[in-house]
């Protein structure tokens, strides 16, 4: 007895500092693709390209061809990590090993990639700048729409995460049920639901192109980022029909749902119909 309570504190523990760990890199991540970017316009802080040199020169130029290589191999590194330990065999054999905190293990590497590519990432500012607002007004105006609209997003996508049940994508959620002898929380959702997890890797997918495409400078590394980042979310999505049908389904059920409390009134199918899917 004494030693399961053991085991279940120390689990709480490492999934508690996990999801700290987990929080705090989505925090830094928020800052270094979003506001830095945005507050080095507001502000004014030194230039991020130099429009006097020529493409020509750039492309010849050692410094800048090394900094884009080290950021290309952080990405690599980043999107190996994430794609790798998410197959199905790696999956297995981490479970088999950790148990529990595979998931927990998956959004560690994760945040410790995103952590290893933000503190490497080299800047090129010796490169001509693909856009940049610097005329007035919109000097001034635009980077104040990119904040409002990165605002927003964000704000999306934090919506999205709880509702895809935050605690369970970072490994919380299944240590709280094997503590308490409930087993996987994946296996009480319906068939439909856990195929659509997955396939669906990424639900914010058109909140983080706009986080990274809309900028008021973009400089080459940055479109380095934004370009491959893109891709990545790209080709890592699966959804078919089925896929899609399920996710309209669900979506009209929230709606009828959400008009018959508004309305006072509530029928018994709609219940039944939520609980099957």
């Amino acid at each position: 007895m004494a030693s399961n309570i053991v085991r279940d504190v120390t689990l709480c523990v490492i999934a508690l500092i996990n999801f700290v760990f987990v929080f705090g890199t989505g925090a830094d991540f928020v800052r270094f693709i979003s506001f830095r970017a945005i507050y080095h316009n507001i502000t004014g802080g030194a230039s991020l390209c130099q429009d006097a040199v020529s493409w020509s020169v750039v492309l010849r130029d050692g410094a800048v061809l090394r900094a884009l290589g080290v950021d290309l191999a952080l990405l690599a590194f980043f999107s190996a990590q994430h794609s790798v330990l998410a197959r199905a065999p790696v999956k297995t054999a981490c479970q088999a090993v950790l148990g529990v905190l595979h998931r927990a293990l998956y959004c560690f590497t994760t945040a410790l990639a995103l952590q290893v590519l933000m503190h490497c990432w080299q800047p090129v500012t010796s490169a001509p700048c693909l856009w940049s607002v610097r005329n007035a007004p919109w000097d001034i105006w635009f980077p104040l729409i990119c904040f409002t609209v990165h605002f927003l997003c964000w704000a999306v996508i934090c919506s999205i995460l709880l509702i895809f049940d935050y605690p369970e994508l970072l490994g919380l959620k299944q240590v709280y049920y094997e503590c308490l002898g409930l087993g996987d929380p994946l296996s009480l959702k319906s068939p439909r639901a856990q195929r659509l997890y997955t396939h669906l890797r990424h639900p914010v997918f058109v909140e983080l192109l706009l986080v990274l495409w809309l900028v008021p400078t973009l400089s080459l590394d940055r479109c380095v980022l934004a370009t491959y980042l893109s891709l990545y979310l790209a080709l890592a999505h699966t959804l078919d029909d089925q896929d899609c049908a399920y996710l309209n389904t669900q979506f009209h059920s929230k709606l009828q749902l959400f008009s018959n409390r508004q309305g006072g009134s509530t029928q018994p199918n709609n219940n039944n119909d939520h609980k099957q899917n």
